[in-house]
Formats: C-alpha cells, structure tokens, sequence
C-alpha cells in the first residue's frame, strides 16, 4: 500500500496572528481546513496509508488529524525536522513502501495519479512535481526531465525552470539512503546529484491549480479557487446567523464568511474573506479584505 505524509509541522508565520492559535493546516479554505483538502485529493489514489507529521500546536492539529481519519500523527519534539528529518524517521520507524509528499501549505487540483506514473515510469529513485510559478522557479530542468540544479544551492543553470510544487515521490530505497544531518531535503538531493543518480521532474502539470496558501495573498486566492471548484460566488458557513438571508446575501460578492464573524446591518462585502471573531460594522463596505478575531489584512 502507498504512503502518503503530509507535512504539517510549519509554525506558520507568515499567516500571524490568524495561526497563533491555529495550526497552519487547520486554516480553513472555504468550507474545509487545507489538511482535509489534502487528505480528500490524496485519497482520489485508492487504499493508502496516511501520516502526518506535526509540531507546532501540535496536540491541536492530532486531535483534528485522527478526526480525520489519519493513522500516524509523527508529533516532532523537542525540535522541528525540517523535511528529511520526517522522511528519515518513517523509514527508522519500519515504515517500508514507496512514499508520496505533499505539503501542507499548498491548495492544488494536480492529478496524483498521472504523477505516480510518470514517476514510475521514470525510473529515477525519487521525482518532483514541478508547477509554473515564474516569481520562484528555482528548479532547473536538464534533459529528459531529469534535475539539473537548484538556484542558489547546486548545479547548473538551464533554459528550463520549473517550481516546486511540495509534492515529490520516493522510492523506498531513496527514504533509506537519507542522512541524519539531511533534515534540509535539498541536501539530500545534492549529494544524490553529486552522485551521479537522477532526480526526476515532472512537468506534465505545471499548468495545473497550484496556490501557496501560506502567505495573506495565497490564502485569498485558494479560497477563491475553491468558490470556483464548489461552482458559487460566495460562501457563508451554515452555522452563521445570515445564511438565510437572501437581503444580506444581495449584497455578498466573491466573499467567504466564517461562523463565528459578526456583521452590521446594511454591510457590503466585496471580493472579502472573515474568519471567527471578525467584526464589520452597520453600513460599512469591505473591499478586498481578510478579517480575523485580531487583524485586517488588505490585498
């Protein structure tokens, strides 16, 4: 049966004070938490056996995890391990069989199935799945997909970049070659490229949905990538006190509002996200806005 671990152990950063109390994986996108999107596309694979590895707040994000139907929840402590670190300890745990990574910062519709196979069929102990993301592409891609270097840290530079999309696949013999002192997967990878032994990129997606999630920017834009999967303009959770109303709905457009955010009589939202604990006043217009218990962020 195929692994699958999602990494979730980020502090989440870049998205405080929404994450001070929240694991970054538990930030909903719509109508679900990204780690529930992340297990719903990873289950479009058939029977797997799923883990996750956890740190931050990190008792919080197991009770979810096992909620949702998680085997493993990897609890990291005293330290975080970075990403080889997770990697290392499965196969030191005796988890054996092929292993599918999926980051838990990004919101995508790739095909994971197509993946795997281009992954097999490569012959390569393990592949990345590279996506179109001018700002950072940073892997360069030589002949035959195989991965030339990395901007900044080895390598070469080529004609073709790609970016890493977070999602990679390693063979069982690839998890058991991973050093201790690797917890940066790109070391890993560096020795293997100085070894002469190839490591695949797939480009056959990298037109496909694919949304950093851990940025304000990237929060709003998966959000609205998910109004558009559920095919509605806007969303109000069913819990919410105005999910009736059609007066109040007139005057929602492209907008996201959480259960627990109170808003004023007459209130405008336009192109807005609110989470529990945002407050919008009578008559006020809110324009490209997210809104928490304890922050405005414009966009």
């Amino acid at each position: 049966m195929l692994n699958v671990l999602i990494l979730a152990a980020g502090l989440g950063t870049r998205l405080r004070p929404l994450t001070t109390s929240l694991p970054k994986p538990l930030v909903p996108i719509v109508d679900d938490s990204i780690l529930a999107h992340q297990i719903r596309l990873a289950k479009t694979l058939g029977p797997i056996s799923l883990h996750v590895n956890a740190f931050y707040l990190a008792e919080i994000l197991k009770k979810e995890a096992n909620r949702l139907g998680i085997e493993q929840v990897w609890v990291e402590s005293p330290e975080i391990l970075g990403t080889g670190g997770p990697l290392r300890r499965l196969y030191q745990e005796g988890v054996r069989g092929d292993l599918l990574v999926l980051n838990g910062d990004c919101y995508t519709g790739v095909d994971l199935s197509e993946f795997l196979a281009n992954s097999k069929k490569s012959g390569a102990l393990l592949s990345l799945l590279g996506v179109e993301e001018p700002r950072i592409n940073s892997l360069q891609i030589g002949s035959d997909s195989i991965l030339s270097g990395i901007s900044g840290y080895f390598g070469i530079e080529t004609s073709v970049k790609t970016t890493f999309s977070g999602i990679s696949w390693y063979k069982e013999e690839a998890l058991s070659q991973i050093l201790d002192s690797e917890r940066n997967i790109v070391d890993y990878w560096h020795r293997l490229f100085d070894s002469n032994q190839k490591i695949f990129v797939d480009l056959s997606q990298n037109k496909a949905l694919w949304v950093d999630m851990g940025t304000p920017l990237g929060l709003i834009k998966a959000n609205f990538a998910r109004l558009a999967e559920l095919g509605v303009d806007s969303w109000i959770h069913p819990d919410h006190p105005l999910v009736n109303s059609e007066e109040f709905k007139a005057r929602l457009e492209h907008s996201v509002i959480h259960a627990e955010a109170k808003i004023g009589s007459g209130a405008i939202l336009d192109h807005s996200l609110l989470f529990d604990g945002a407050v919008v006043l009578e008559n006020e217009y809110v324009k490209n806005q997210i809104r928490g218990a304890d922050f405005v962020w414009d966009w």
